[in-house]
């Protein structure tokens, strides 16, 4: 079966697989994962005539990452903006490009890809939500990062796996967040206004989850996030749940963990809520 024809993350663990016969019979490290060597290699792991056989930086305005082929359609190139600081967002851009060319090179010849695909986990058939899972399980193996997440949740546990797999903290804490049966909800945000935020499938369903797209939310007041003199919380501060979520039916606290990034300008804040209370507002029921 072709890679194109399964989910992405069975694609990503048939690279998995090779890798793993590799390191038993020459040793070496699982991890971080060679991404570059895994793209190189994908066409001949596959009997395929079109092999990825560029990876580089390039200058290109308004864009993260990008997959192309040559006029022959004989090979392709993967290429990330050479304004990407961190090796860890270099990564995750690579193994997505990858994921387009296990999964939709049949489909079109150019994808350009840009920051905001980079973190659209959720969609479907959508095929940057699918570049994405696939860099995900690629990177980081749900089999592997459970093991490695079987304690506290917090920032120095999530930033070991962070290192571990040679990512970013966010893209980590997208991974928890894609299985955990915690209620938890990360929101990124920038002068005091939400950028963007994702929720656990258990804290979607109780109802804490912010709708940021084309909307301007505020960061609560009395949030950990807007406190300026307190640049990092890495295990957690309890907050009123009612803070962040004023229609939660329980004056129960949440643990809200933040950190803040000045190369990026943004805040991270992750909130992990109590497993019984609920966020909907009464003219839900």
């Amino acid at each position: 079966m072709e890679p194109s024809e399964l989910a992405p993350p069975k694609a990503a663990n048939l690279l998995h697989r090779a890798s793993e016969l590799f390191h038993q019979a020459h040793g070496g490290n699982r991890f971080p994962v060679d991404i570059d060597a895994m793209a190189k290699g994908a066409a001949e792991l596959f009997s395929w005539q079109d092999p990825i056989t560029t990876i580089e930086p390039v200058n290109l305005p308004n864009f993260e990452g990008m997959l192309a082929v040559n006029e022959a359609k004989s090979k392709w190139m993967i290429a990330y903006n050479e304004s990407l600081s961190s090796q860890g967002r270099i990564r995750f851009t690579k193994a997505h490009e990858l994921g387009h060319y296990m999964l939709h090179r049949a489909q079109q010849s150019e994808f350009m890809c840009s920051k905001e695909d980079m973190f659209k986990w959720e969609g479907g058939q959508n095929i940057e939500a699918e570049a994405d899972k696939f860099a995900s399980h690629l990177l980081m193996p749900l089999d592997d990062f459970r093991s490695q997440m079987n304690g506290d949740i917090n920032f120095d546990s999530l930033g070991h796996c962070a290192d571990r797999y040679g990512v970013s903290l966010t893209a980590t804490i997208l991974k928890w967040l894609s299985y955990t049966d915690e209620k938890a909800v990360l929101v990124v945000s920038k002068d005091g206004f939400m950028d963007w935020a994702s929720s656990s499938k258990a804290a979607k369903n109780s109802g804490a989850y912010f709708k940021t797209k084309s909307n301007v939310i505020e960061i609560p007041e009395k949030a950990l996030a807007l406190q300026d003199n307190i640049t990092e919380e890495r295990l957690g501060a309890k907050t009123a749940a009612k803070i962040w979520f004023p229609h939660a039916d329980s004056d129960a606290d949440l643990k809200e963990l933040k950190i803040f990034s000045e190369q990026y300008d943004c805040t991270l804040s992750l909130l992990i809520l109590p497993k019984h209370i609920d966020c909907w507002e009464n003219s839900r029921y």
